[in-house]
């Protein structure tokens, strides 16, 4: 299948194979550290995709061999600033919480280095697809710091606290096996060769089903962290009407009877 690409910034590009659509992390040379390209790119391309109805899931990745993202580019220059400052200009742009808005499925397909902002990235996906190869960790307190990218607020949402305290606080590496074991990443390719074949056969398989389906399915689950039980029964029973309703739903019915593919119209 031909892949369509093109460049945000020098930082990050875009591709579109099919009805998926990729966003790489374009700083090799770097481990791709997250620099203001980075953080100003990523959002823009997952607006373009998210708005994009031919585009039914994304993926995130990282290019070159050493890692998906090394966290932040420790070497990027900025003038002195208060903490003032410095809390204003990192509220101005909170670009990972930008994952937060995006209805569309999206995957990180991790490699190599996942460290600090990097981890953070991922962590906001919805889905994490890990190769064999993968090193994960939050490294900040050894630095005096703490994780600033949403870290200490999703790790514990999706392990648990005490195990999140144990790698915030020690600032411990995981491998994949380890990181697959405590639920940080959902699946682990076969081979590090294999990997972004095998997460665009898993956002295909999410892609053939009907869009609102799993938009609606992603925005219960996420709802859910936020809500008391009986509310988040309401919302599902909500969405579910709805959906029972929906042309994709109708379809999905008839062509069961019919023992045919369905022909989803996203509606």
């Amino acid at each position: 299948m031909a892949v369509e690409a093109q460049t945000i910034n020098p930082s990050v590009r875009t591709e579109r194979q099919g009805n998926i659509g990729i966003i790489v992390l374009t700083r090799p040379t770097q481990i791709n550290a997250i620099n203001d390209d980075i953080r100003f790119g990523v959002p823009q391309a997952l607006r373009d995709f998210d708005t994009d109805p031919d585009v039914q899931a994304i993926i995130i990745r990282g290019e070159g061999e050493r890692g998906f993202c090394a966290g932040a580019d420790i070497k990027e220059q900025r003038p002195p600033e208060s903490a003032v400052e410095l809390r204003q200009r990192m509220g101005r742009n909170r670009w990972i919480e930008s994952l937060d808005t995006i209805e569309t499925t999206v995957i990180a397909a991790i490699h190599g280095y996942c460290m600090g902002g990097g981890m953070e990235l991922a962590l906001a996906c919805d889905i994490r697809f890990a190769s064999p190869d993968v090193v994960m960790s939050l490294p900040e307190t050894a630095l005096g710091l703490i994780p600033g990218g949403g870290g200490t607020q999703r790790l514990p949402r999706l392990i648990g606290e005490a195990k999140a305290l144990d790698l915030v606080l020690t600032g411990d590496r995981l491998k994949a096996d380890e990181a697959l074991s405590i639920g940080l990443v959902t699946r682990v390719a076969s081979a590090p060769e294999s990997l972004l074949e095998e997460a665009t056969a898993l956002a295909e398989r999410i892609a053939k089903r009907p869009p609102l389906a799993t938009r609606y399915a992603k925005r219960a689950i996420k709802a859910a962290a936020d809500m008391d039980l009986h509310k988040g029964f309401d919302l599902e029973l909500d969405l579910f009407a709805f959906l029972k309703q929906s042309d994709d739903a109708k379809e999905a019915a008839v062509a069961f009877k019919e023992k045919r593919t369905p022909n989803f119209s996203g509606r």
